[in-house]
């Protein structure tokens, strides 16, 4: 079963949390403080990650970004008590999958825990039937959910994995931004489309990095296509 790690200081938040995801059959740690999220995120096994961002010593944010940069892949789900698009946007900036604001349902709560584990599916399992997706220089593995350009791995997280999984499904064609939001956040998804762009542009961002063979290419008032070639193609 899929381990969640909460971080949440408030013991009438992280309680309920604990005890319902516990019920529904996951395996759950809680830490209280952001330094011991890093730690326990960054030492294996965590599949996702609720995280809060009014920690008491470092914020949530930061969190994001030091288990992001350590190469930690699971999910993450920022719950705050802050409000506006720009607190969403960067924290998706730096990493997060979705966010939900305080106060917010058990039962929502449950749904996207599930459709992000759903998403993330069985990382770092080596696929031994399902065929890569794309040319040898980009190697797309859509069973371990993994990603490859020639020899190195790209480390995706599940949204940029979903999102590139999508494109290389017919590359050269376009995807149109409705159909990403609609398949890899799903039609219950009402925040910002900026998400999406936020989410492309780090992931144009890696494959460049990496000097992949291949770019996303921005259809402006349609979608995104994938194409083959580098940056200076």
């Amino acid at each position: 079963m899929a381990r969640v790690l909460i971080v949440e200081d408030d013991e009438g938040i992280a309680f309920p949390l604990v005890r319902t995801l516990g019920r529904e059959g996951y395996d759950v740690d809680r830490v209280y403080e952001g330094t011991a999220a890093v730690d326990r995120a960054l030492a294996g096994g965590v599949d996702l990650m609720i995280l809060d961002l009014g920690l008491p010593d470092i914020d949530g944010l930061e969190v994001c970004r030091q288990v992001r940069a350590g190469g930690y892949d699971g999910g993450v789900l920022i719950l705050t008590a802050r409000g506006g698009e720009l607190d969403r946007v960067v924290g998706l900036d730096v990493g997060a999958d979705d966010y939900m604001s305080k106060p917010f349902g058990l039962a929502e709560l449950l749904a996207r825990t599930r459709a992000l584990l759903r998403r993330s599916g069985s990382r770092g399992v080596p696929a031994l039937t399902e065929p890569s997706i794309g040319e040898p220089g980009l190697r797309i593995d859509p069973q371990a959910r993994r990603v490859w350009v020639d020899d190195q791995e790209v480390a995706l997280t599940t949204k940029e994995f979903d999102v590139l999984a999508l494109l290389s499904e017919d590359r050269g064609t376009v995807v149109t931004r409705q159909r990403l939001m609609d398949e890899v956040w799903d039609s219950n998804w009402y925040g910002s489309t900026k998400t999406l762009d936020v989410t492309v542009g780090r992931l144009r961002q890696k494959l460049e990095e990496s000097s992949a063979p291949a770019r996303v290419v921005t259809v402006r008032g349609v979608g995104f296509r994938l194409e083959d070639g580098g940056l200076d193609a």
